[in-house]
This record gives C-alpha cells, sequence and structure tokens, in this order.
C-alpha cells in the first residue's frame, strides 16, 4: 500500500469509528489470522466498510472484500479506493456469456486471501436477509479447508438512511459468529438455508 492508500486507510478508519464505533463482538470464534470467508446480511453499501473497519488490523491486512464492479467502479474514486485501500475482488452483478462470475473469488482463495462476502447478492431492504444466492456454497465445496465465518451487521442502514448524502452518526457492531462448514453430502439449498439462519441467529446475541 502507497502512502497515499495508507494515509487514506488511516482516515478512513478513524471517521468510520467516530461515525458507528465499528465494534467487533467475537460471540462464536476469536479473530484469528487464518483463512476465511466472513459472509454477511446485507443493507447497505456501508456494510463492506464496516466490516473491514472492525476487523483487527493483522486481519484487515489478508482479508479482501467483495465488490460489486458496476458500482465500486463507477468513478475513479470509488475505483481507487476500492482496489488501493480495500483490496477489493470485484465480481459482476451479471453473468456474462460463459464467463464465471465466481472466478475472481476462486483466484483470491487459491492465493491465500480471506474474503468478505454477501451471499445475498444485493441489498435488501427488509429486516430479514433475502434468500442467499449458490456462490457460498460453491466456495464451500471447492476449499473445504477455508473456515467459514457468519456475521451479523447491526444499524449500519441507518448510518446512511436512503436518499440521504450526510451519514448520521449511529452506533454499529458486527458480530462473528461460530464457524460452520459445508456437509459431506448436504444438499446446496439446505446448506443455504442453514448459512441464512446461522447470520440471522446473531441478530439476537
Amino acid at each position: 500500500m502507497n502512502w497515499r492508500a495508507q494515509a487514506v486507510s488511516t482516515f478512513l478508519l478513524g471517521l468510520v469509528r467516530l461515525l458507528t464505533g465499528a465494534q467487533a463482538r467475537w460471540y462464536g470464534c476469536p479473530p484469528k489470522a487464518e483463512q476465511r470467508i466472513y459472509f454477511a446480511n446485507h443493507q447497505s453499501h456501508a456494510d463492506l466498510v464496516l466490516i473491514w473497519a472492525a476487523l483487527p488490523q493483522e486481519l484487515r491486512s489478508i482479508t479482501r472484500p467483495i465488490a460489486a464492479r458496476d458500482y465500486w467502479t463507477a468513478s475513479k474514486f470509488k475505483r481507487w479506493i476500492t482496489t488501493e485501500v480495500f483490496n477489493a475482488v470485484y465480481v459482476e452483478r451479471e453473468k456474462k456469456g460463459d464467463e464465471d462470475p465466481l472466478q475472481p473469488l476462486v483466484d483470491a482463495l487459491e492465493s491465500g486471501d480471506s474474503l468478505i462476502l454477501f451471499p445475498e447478492g444485493t441489498r435488501g431492504h427488509a429486516e430479514d436477509p433475502q434468500a442467499f444466492k449458490s456462490g457460498i456454497y460453491n466456495l464451500a465445496r471447492r476449499f473445504p479447508q477455508v473456515v467459514l465465518v457468519p456475521a451479523w451487521i447491526h444499524n449500519v442502514q441507518r448510518v446512511m438512511p436512503k436518499g440521504e448524502v450526510i451519514p448520521v452518526p449511529v452506533l454499529c457492531s458486527v458480530t462473528f459468529g461460530e464457524p460452520m462448514a459445508l456437509g459431506a453430502d448436504e444438499a446446496r439449498a439446505d446448506f443455504l438455508n442453514r448459512a441464512r439462519a446461522a447470520v440471522m441467529a446473531l441478530r439476537e446475541v
């Protein structure tokens, strides 16, 4: 990370923690420098930033958030910050031709990176998460050694209400739950339902 990216990273970290608290609650597992996939509910573009800020530095440096290419590369600044500060993995929200939309994630995991992903695929507006898409199931099958850690993001949608341009200071937190794994013969639908339930269960912790 160059000095400009480091300066922006430090500034953003301070700003996010000032506005939200960015509290990490390690309920089901300790923060540990092992290869993980953190998967969480998704209600705001700020979700990516909040989880990034909630992780301790030693985990933040080895963990890459997943970012929708169409949104996060819409301007030079967004592209720069997601590339240089967050070291994000860009994904296409719409499949193009024969391209595998999971390939960037596969490449990152094969390189030893940890990931932050949102299995709903798009932001939801209801209290409960939308049904999880199959990407996390496919990654769990291909990379059984990677630890799957559910997370629940509290209150982040209130920081930037829809239609507003100025963030509102609201205490937020990210609760990290007990790791889970894909069962040997577990069906796709069963696993996705179980993963969604694991995220939702953290709402009451």
